[in-house]
């Protein structure tokens, strides 16, 4: 029996999101301060010799995808350019266990991309230029290449510039999601005749020791997708509120362009109250309470192969 190798896709989170400008190519510009959570999908892979790569899909939210035909899944898709650009004569049977709500501005699928490049360069030992990885992981999608980097960071132009900056600590966070879908380009199209945020609204050399810290220092930001993307689902400033009105909340905003929302907290313990409370009242919204991801969390999760129920 070959061996099984594992990646995790943790769920992306756009702590602010600004809108700075518009290419000639129609694409906007963005400026987000990103970071990962202890939360998302899991993918597996066992290795072929024929050249095949499948894909099969388990988990919570399986049913979500049931019906795409999972040759356009962005994991296929990402498995196809790894052999064009090498010319591997490997294949794959991968195992995705989908954890996240689709289409959520979480980086789901997105993620779940850049896990499948991470896990077939280790599993068909690819030796590939990051240059090459960089250009094949944003034609999968803007957000691909932030979730191949993996790390907190400053993304900015179409998706492709990333600035490093330092860790956040591991701050209490919890993701919901009502459940309904938003289309983004309906939310771009909604909020065609605003202006334009300024660029370079973060100081990248900032160091936080709390979430009240980080909590403040984002409070001079925001996301400039709010305002279409409640217009188009209004379920979303329920969310928000919903956070917002429980115990040790710091903050209440959505997260890319939606629909997931995030509340940062001020304990663990906060969070967790909140989270249940949410739940108690609203049983159909998807609701995980989680922390960011730092370096030190990051390998420990890493070490535990797959992210907890």
């Amino acid at each position: 029996m070959s061996a099984t190798y594992r990646q995790q896709a943790p769920a992306k989170v756009n702590l602010f999101l600004h809108v700075t400008g518009k290419r000639d190519d129609g694409y906007h510009l963005l400026e987000s301060l990103v970071c990962f959570t202890a939360t998302g999908d899991v993918l597996k892979g066992e290795l072929r010799d024929d050249g095949k790569v499948t894909l099969s899909i388990t988990g919570p939210m399986a049913a979500n995808l049931s019906l795409d035909d999972t040759n356009d899944n962005l994991v296929i898709r990402a498995a196809r350019m790894l052999q064009d650009a090498s010319g591997t004569k490997q294949g794959a049977d991968l195992i995705l266990d989908k954890r996240l709500p689709v289409a959520s501005g979480i980086g789901g699928g997105s993620a779940d991309a850049a896990a499948a490049i991470r896990l077939l360069c280790e599993m068909w030992k690819l030796d590939l230029d990051g240059d090459i990885l960089s250009r094949i992981a944003l034609s999968l999608g803007a957000d691909v290449p932030v979730c191949l980097h993996g790390k907190t960071c400053v993304m900015s132009g179409i998706g492709e510039e990333i600035t490093e900056i330092p860790d956040l600590p591991p701050v209490p966070v919890v993701l919901i999601n009502s459940g309904k879908a938003v289309s983004t380009p309906e939310i771009f199209k909604a909020r065609a005749d605003e202006g334009f945020s300024d660029a370079n609204a973060w100081d990248t050399k900032q160091v936080f020791q709390s979430g009240a810290a980080l909590a403040d220092a984002l409070s001079e930001c925001g996301n400039d997708l709010t305002l279409p993307a409640t217009g188009i689902l209004p379920e979303i400033c329920d969310v928000m509120n919903a956070l917002a009105r429980e115990e040790g909340c710091l903050l209440a905003r959505m997260s890319g362009s939606g629909a997931t929302c995030f509340g940062i907290y001020d304990t663990t313990e906060q969070a967790e109250r909140a989270a249940h409370a949410i739940a108690a009242q609203n049983p159909d919204w998807w609701i995980s309470p989680t922390h960011i991801l730092t370096e030190k969390t990051r390998e420990q999760a890493e070490m535990g192969a797959a992210f907890p129920d």
